[in-house]
Formats: structure tokens, sequence, C-alpha cells
């Protein structure tokens, strides 16, 4: 997905679904690597603001993974891949197949419009956040039911600590994909499955400006490369880097919205009000909506109110860890994905051809 005018690269020869494919292979395969993390910064993220009584080291990565690794074993750092690689592999795939779609759909109009020429219209800046943008939001509305259940498994059955989980009596349940739906559905009637929908649409800028600063720094270094006599194609560290630095300042600025949603799909955000109030140890009635009522903006407030700025952002440094390690890797071995995926697509053509 380019911006450039090449001859025949991998990106361009794909179809919508065969650069979606590849996006969503690559994207499962970094995420894999970088698994752990990803179920330690989320419990970071659901704890952080409950966890009254904790130091600020008992909540790093690496005090979370030590301590998930003492208490559920290693396999404890793998609690809801399943779910999570099919969330993954359903919202790039989803995002990758509108992305493509979408920018090659206005690509064209803007050659229709324009004078003939061999090269394509490079898009601007503005252009290349909406379309990611567009693209993020209708992958969203599609996907985020697998998301929340993958939440939920990664935290676990009580956020709020160790002693509520040894007290609770679900606490040695069943917590696979479908029991964790149907527990939901029951709880929060089917809507529950779209806990999150609205920060998750704000959070449709992340990949929107990951992919928009990326293409942008990627076109400018391209050029430069040229025009120095060097080759116009990047070396697999430079497309790491312009990775990690697009996924960095994404998150960056989008984090606030990201612990929120986190927070609403694990619904610690219940548990935020109650201690506060002194009444976490009191039982409370089940309410169907109380966190959807509160929504993210109420949850942020709340947290500004208590804990101040610096609140908003707790957990971030584990986010980053982990968002820029599984998107550099993205980066770097969406191309590798891309080249197999067309290579595929040629031998399938093949076949069909001679039967």
């Amino acid at each position: 997905m380019s911006v450039q005018s090449k001859p025949a690269t991998p990106s361009q020869q794909l179809t919508p679904f065969g650069a979606a494919l590849a996006g969503a292979l690559g994207a499962c395969f970094s995420n894999a690597i970088v698994y752990p993390l990803d179920v330690a910064k989320t419990r970071v993220q659901a704890t952080s603001s409950i966890a009254k009584g904790k130091r600020k080291d008992e909540l790093t990565m690496s005090s979370v993974l030590l301590d998930i690794l003492k208490h559920e074993g290693i396999l404890g750092w793998y609690r809801g891949f399943a779910a999570t690689m099919l969330n993954t592999f359903s919202m790039q795939y989803a995002y990758f197949f509108f992305y493509s779609f979408l920018r090659t759909s206005y690509i064209k109009r803007l050659t229709a419009r324009g004078p003939p020429g061999p090269k394509a219209p490079v898009l601007s800046t503005a252009a290349e956040l909406s379309l990611g943008a567009a693209a993020g939001a209708l992958s969203q509305i599609f996907t985020i039911p697998v998301s929340v259940i993958a939440t939920r498994q990664q935290v676990g059955r009580s956020p709020r600590g160790q002693n509520a989980s040894e007290n609770s009596p679900t606490s040695n349940d069943d917590d696979s994909f479908l029991t964790i739906a149907r527990e939901i559905i029951r709880e929060e009637g089917v809507t529950g499955l779209w806990l999150g929908i609205k920060p998750g649409m704000v959070l449709t800028v992340n990949p929107a400006i990951t992919y928009g600063v990326y293409e942008r720094l990627k076109s400018i270094l391209s050029l430069a490369r040229a025009t120095a006599g060097a080759t116009e194609k990047l070396t697999p560290g430079m497309t790491f880097l312009l990775g990690a630095f697009s996924k960095t300042l994404a998150t960056i600025v989008t984090y606030p919205y990201i612990m929120a949603k986190v927070r609403i799909q694990a619904r610690t955000s219940e548990g935020d009000t109650d201690e506060e109030n002194g009444l976490a140890d009191v039982p409370q009635p089940p309410t169907k909506a109380k966190t959807t009522q509160t929504g993210a903006a109420g949850l942020l407030i709340r947290v500004l109110r208590t804990e101040g700025v610096v609140g908003w952002y707790q957990g971030m440094s584990a986010q980053i860890i982990k968002a820029v390690l599984s998107q550099a890797l993205l980066f770097v071995s969406k191309e590798q994905f891309e080249r197999w995926a067309l290579t595929l697509m040629i031998l399938l053509s093949k076949l069909r051809a001679g039967s």
C-alpha cells in the first residue's frame, strides 16, 4: 500500500482480499511473538485505577509478568490466546481489506479526474488519515465482540486482585470463549458484546495516524534515497524504525481512550466508584448497563478527578512496548506475507487455468 509509483510491487498487484489476508497473517504473526506482553499490559490497564494499595513498581510489565508466572504458571501468559488471535485476524483482515479497497477506489477516482500519466497520484496526509479512520470504523463494528471476550479472558474472572479471585465462587469456572460469551449475554444482553464500541470508534484514528505517518515518512525517505543515488527500497531495519516511530506517536495521542476501552470491556470501571466510596466489600446488585451509562468520557473524568492527568497515562509504557514491537514486526513481516500471498494467488490462478 505504498504511495510510491513502483514497477509491479506485490502490494500493488494484490487484490483487496489478498492484501487483507497478508496483513492479517502478518498481524497474527507479530502479536503471537509478543503475546505475553499483551496479557501483561491489559492487566496493568485494567487494574491501575483501583490498585490503591499497590506500589507503582507492582504495576510494571515485568512485575505483572512475574506475578502471572508465580500464580498461574506459564500458561497464564497465554490466557485468551485463541480469542485474541481470532480478534487480531478478523480485525486486521477487515481493516486491511477496507483500507485497501477504499484507498484503491479513491486513487482511481483521482486518476480519472486528473491528467493522464504513468504515475498514481500521491495522497495527502489528510486523505491517508481519513481513509484509515473509515477502514478502522468499519472493521470495529464487525469485530469488537471478539475483542470484548478476549479482554475478559486476559484479565481473568476478577480484575480486582488476588483476594477477590480467591473468594469468588466463579474463579474456577470455565473461561472458554463460548462460556465468556454466554456470560456476557446473560449479564449484559447481546449489546454487552459491543462494550467499548464508542471509544473503539474514537480509536480508529490510531491505525489512521500510524499508517498515515508511516506512508508519509516512507515516501520522504524513499525520495531522499533516490535523490542521493541510493536504492529506493527501504531496508528492513529502516522499515522497523519507521513502524516503531509511527506506532509510538499514535499510541501517545490516543492512549487515554485505549485505557478507557480496556476498563470498560473488562468491567473494572465499576469497581472504581465502589472503592472510592468505601463500598468495595459491600455486595452490590447487578446492573446491566452501569459502565455503559458512565461511558469512556465519564470514566476519564473520574480518573482525572482522582488521579490527575497522570492517571490517563497509567500503563502507557506497557502499551507502547507491546504495540511498537508488534506493529514494527507487522510492517517488516507484512511485505513478506504479501509476496507469499501473491505467489499463492498466481499458483491458484494457474491451477484454475489448467483445470
